[in-house]
Parts: C-alpha cells; structure tokens; sequence
C-alpha cells in the first residue's frame, strides 16, 4: 500500500478517490435506456428475451416456485442456516427501533398530527447466481416486514440456472413466496413499470452491478429507490495502540469485493503506518481473491499520515466514508466529532465484517461520498407520512387573517376567497 505523508500527495490522492465511480459510459446509458424501453413496451417477452441473452437461459416463466425453492433451499448446510436465523433476529430487533408512529396534537381549535404508513409493495433485487448473498435478502426484506409492507416482491437472476441454496433459504426463512428468476435492468424494468406476470412496484431496493444501479437511477420518479450505490468502501482512524495485523485485515476486508472498492487508513502515527503496510503484504499473499485485492489497492488504496487525529477526523469527514472504523485507545471520545459517516464501528473488537451480517443495523448504506446526506436503509425508508389537519371553526378564524394576507401577497386571489367566503359565514352565524 503507498504511504502518504505530504500535502501534495494527499491532494492528488483524494481527488482520485472522488472520481472514483463517477460518470456512467454513454454507452451503457444507452444500452439500459433501451433495455427500459422495450420492457416498458414488449413486457413478459422482453423480459424473457434480455433473460436469454444475458443469462443464457431460456425461460418459460418469470416465477420461481414455492415447490422449486424448497427443494433448492434444502440444499443449504444446517449450520449456515442457524447462523442466518440468529442474525435474521438479531437485524429484525434492531430496525424495531426505528418503527414511527403516527401521531396529533391539539393546539386551541386546530388538530395537526402525521400518519405513518407502510409503502403498499416493494420490489427487492437479489444477486444470484454462484455467488451467495443471503445477508441481502436479510438486510432489505426485514426492515420491510417491521415496516409493515404487505407485498415484497424480490428477483434474483440465475445466469446459466444456477440458483443459489442460501439465497433460497433466507427467503423462505422470512416468507418470501413471490419470486422471480431474473436479474439485470430487465428485472428494474420489470419492477417499475411491471408486466403481465410481475405487477409493478411503489419501491425499489437492493444492490446490483452498473447496469442494474444505471436502470435504477433511470427509473426513479416512476417509482422511488433506496439509494445510488457505488464502489465500496472503508475508511479508519488509528493511533499507534491499533493493532496493525487488525487494520490490515480490514482493508483487505474491503477491497477483495471489487477493483474499485476503496481501503484508506488514516493515522498520526508513522510507525503504525509502516507497521500497516507490512502486514496487508503479508496477509494479501495468501487471499483467493489476491489480484481482485491488490488492484483495489493499487488504485483506491492508501495509508495517509496526518499531522494529529484532528486533521484525520477533518479528512474523514470530507470523505464521507461508507464505513468508518476508529480504533484509538478511545473511541467513544471521538465518536462525537464525527459528521459524516454510513457507519460507524468503535475499538478494534468491532470489525466492518460484523456489521455486513450479524450484528444488527442495516449494511445497505451511502457510498462515494453521499454519507453527507444519505442515511442507512431502514424501517423509514419502506414509510411514507402524510400530514393530518382538522380546524374548527374558531381555529380557523385564528388563523385566517394571517393566510388571507400570506395569499394576498403571493398575488393568488382564489386562495385568499377560499379564506373570505368562510370568514363570511362564520360571522353570518
């Protein structure tokens, strides 16, 4: 990993990492923009037809059946399965935190309040194929169900049908019956503007490769999405107490997931510094994803050299990391001093890997940057509210001089008569 100590390199350094993932190739925009338009247009068929090219399979349906993902899921290993289930309760009872509810309040003649609802159906992209992802299906279905959404709809590609058993078995774990057994834009499409078989959704979640992210963003206004995620990454705040093999071991954490996933370590000890890079060598050597890794770190990687930890918590506030780890002899002292972060994991015992599986909040969460104004994925985000407003007729004199006025000035005469005709009858009786 290089070592940054002077200004000049960091400066450099940084921009880079803000550039990182930024812009989409004209080229898939296009592609994806296509891809929407026949979906839209040819529904079923189109889908079935992008499956084929893509997955190379040929489907007769869209659906995965409930018959067809209890067999599959009963290929799942028994222990792996009881490790979901602990960490299915574990995140069920931490977004149980987050439900809201709906609430009024009495001020004179007027009551004012805010209803709670749960988005009425939500689509969830899983995905598939040799990889494994259950702690996907965990992390976006179950703030769903806390929420109280009533229809999940999820889909999950099975390129050359392949389908995954964990897969399958979260989501019978939770009662997921509707599934469906595509992927890519054609699966956003499909859930956006629906089909004969998938009806169309009110949401959209879950994580997907460029094409999936680009259709995202593209079909958002027709319905709402979680977030525009991008390449992963973490970010860590060490003194010379850390542990080296420790740190080392996180950022490679971070970057075996892809070339540009970003693993940035800020210290204001020089002897740590050098004690870190050692050790993610030594360590890199024996990963399986090895070249995946060291591209990542080539690239996006860094162990930068701050004067003090109070030039490294400004750095790390201007990054806005996905994820944040401090490990300092105390943590909690500096966790206030922290504006902008996905999450954040105190002392060295609280690895990033605990919380993109078991430990309870959500591991959806802003990357590139939108830390500064994106929150995690939660119970809140599968809610809307809609604002309650009742007045009798004596509140409504309270205030409507105040309105007429307001409404008179914006030159907006019809608002300010809607006041003038009840002032009228409100004195007549």
């Amino acid at each position: 990993m290089r070592i940054i100590t002077g200004n000049k390199g960091l400066a450099a350094f940084l921009r880079r990492l803000r550039k990182r993932g930024s812009g989409i190739s004209p080229a898939i925009e296009k592609t994806v923009r296509k891809i929407l338009s026949d979906v839209e247009k040819g529904g079923d068929r189109a889908v079935l037809r992008y499956t084929r090219a893509f997955d190379r399979i040929a489907l007769q349906k869209l659906t995965l059946g409930r018959a067809e993902m209890d067999r599959i899921a009963r290929k799942a290993d028994k222990t792996i399965l009881r490790a979901l289930e602990t960490a299915a309760g574990r995140i069920r009872r931490f977004h149980e935190r987050q439900l809201e509810k709906t609430w009024t309040i009495k001020s004179g003649g007027a009551l004012l309040g805010q209803s709670i609802r749960p988005i009425g159906r939500v689509g969830v992209y899983v995905p598939g194929g040799k990889a494994a992802y259950p702690s996907t299906v965990l992390m976006n279905v179950i703030p769903a169900q806390v929420a109280g959404v009533k229809e999940i709809a999820v889909c999950v590609p099975t390129p050359d049908g392949t389908i995954n058993p964990y897969v399958m078995a979260a989501l019978r774990m939770l009662g997921i019956t509707e599934v469906y057994r595509i992927g890519g834009a054609q699966a956003v499409a499909a859930l956006a503007y629906g089909t004969k078989t998938l009806r169309r959704v009110d949401k959209i979640v879950g994580p997907g490769n460029i094409y999936v992210a680009t259709a995202k963003r593209m079909v958002f206004g027709t319905v709402d999405i979680d977030m525009i995620a991008g390449p992963s990454e973490i970010l860590i705040i060490a003194d010379n107490s850390a542990d080296s093999s420790f740190i080392a071991a996180d950022l490679l954490g971070q970057a075996e997931h892809d070339e540009w996933a970003s693993s940035v370590l800020l210290t204001d000890s020089g002897e740590l510094a050098v004690r870190v890079a050692r050790e993610v060598k030594r360590q890199l050597s024996g990963l399986a994803r090895k070249d995946i890794a060291q591209a990542s770190l080539r690239a996006y990687g860094a162990v930068i050299v701050t004067r003090s930890l109070d030039e490294s918590l400004r750095i790390a506030n201007g990054i806005a990391p996905e994820h944040l780890e401090i490990m300092t002899q105390d943590p909690a002292a500096v966790l206030p001093r922290i504006e902008n972060a996905g999450a954040i994991f105190l002392g060295s015992w609280t690895p990033e890997a605990l919380g993109d599986y078991a430990a309870g909040p959500n591991h959806t969460l802003p990357t590139g940057g939108t830390a500064r104004f994106f929150s995690p994925l939660g119970v809140y985000d599968f809610c809307k509210r809609s604002s309650i407003l009742r007045f009798s007729r004596e509140g409504f004199m309270d205030l409507a001089g105040i309105v007429e006025k307001i409404a008179d000035t914006e030159g907006l005469e019809a608002h300010g008569n809607s006041i003038r005709v009840r002032m009228a009858a409100a004195v007549k009786r």
